[in-house]
């Protein structure tokens, strides 16, 4: 079901400091604050989405190259939905209308029964929920279950943007700890490459300030922290601010600048994207696509936290 334009309830969660907009239209984020300044920019209203703001993107995030790919011996055409470029891109549900699983004072849980789509005949059951702590900020969990009766190429990601109280991300100090790259062709698809980092603008192991870096680019090769984590730090004199995921499932993460979009966005914020995959995984394998048999789940989880800066 395809949301209209008066159809796009949204719901404010809170606790301590911290507050979240979150609704059922695609399971979006529509933003967070943590006292009373922006963490996660967004938007009210569907209209008002700039860039993929809050988007959740499954059963894939990033571009399939023509919309195509092979399965199971089988090929596959999906619709070329990208306006970039003849590709398909970020799944089906964003426009879909979630149902809502849970709701409280701090927690918000939406479901959605995917029956499959052109070039995409695997029914998934899709879950996504967001949770707020007063000390340990805002908390995004997922989970993906195959409800067909076949194998079933899944993968997940999603697309908030971040915010440390900068004018421009420009004078921020990034840390990326990832190794490698994905090499991407004029048409933002992946030649086949992945590259390393060292020695590249892309470089961002050890935090740097962001400068004219022009991102669109999707990370590959994650180092963990101690406790198993992966951290990507965005940090101005005002605030500190880190998303964290698992590399399982996260194993990558996009970053994008937002160059092309209008001046009001472009490079206001920092879109820092975790996905379980790389783009054109499903032509990609490798690159981290998981083959769900019936019955089976991907799930994950990644968080966002902000501090003052010492």
């Amino acid at each position: 079901m395809n949301a209209s334009e008066n159809d796009d309830p949204e719901i404010t969660l809170a606790a301590g400091e911290w507050t979240a907009t979150v609704a059922p239209l695609g399971a979006s984020l529509r933003g967070a604050t943590w006292r009373n300044a922006p963490v996660v920019t967004g938007y009210h209203g569907r209209a008002n989405k700039v860039g993929g703001q809050g988007d959740v993107l499954i059963p894939f995030p990033g571009r399939i190259a023509g919309g195509a790919y092979t399965f199971g011996g089988a090929r596959h055409q999906m619709e070329k939905s990208d306006k970039e470029g003849p590709n398909a891109i970020h799944g089906f549900l964003r426009s879909r209308v979630w149902n809502v699983l849970h709701q409280g004072a701090n927690v918000a849980a939406f479901t959605t029964r995917f029956e499959g789509a052109e070039g995409y005949p695997f029914p998934l059951d899709a879950d996504v929920a967001y949770a707020l702590d007063p000390d340990k900020g805002l908390a995004c969990t997922f989970a993906v279950r195959n409800v067909g009766d076949g194998p079933a190429p899944v993968a997940a990601g999603f697309h908030p943007y971040f915010t440390a109280l900068s004018d421009t991300i420009n004078d921020d100090a990034l840390t990326v700890p990832f190794a490698s790259s994905l090499e991407f062709d004029a048409n933002l698809i992946p030649t086949g490459r992945v590259l390393p980092v060292a020695g590249t603008p892309l470089d961002f192991r050890a935090p740097r300030p962001i400068g004219e870096t022009r991102f669109n680019t999707c990370y590959a090769g994650p180092t963990l922290d101690a406790d198993g984590q992966v951290r990507v730090c965005l940090q101005s004199n005002q605030r500190t601010v880190t998303v964290s995921f698992a590399a399982d499932p996260f194993g990558y993460v996009v970053l994008y600048s937002g160059d092309p979009l209008p001046t009001t966005h472009a490079r206001r914020a920092l879109a820092i994207e975790p996905m379980t995959c790389g783009s054109d995984a499903f032509n990609n394998p490798e690159w981290g696509l998981r083959v769900l048999e019936p019955g089976q789940e991907l799930r994950g989880t990644w968080s966002v936290l902000a501090e003052e800066p010492a």
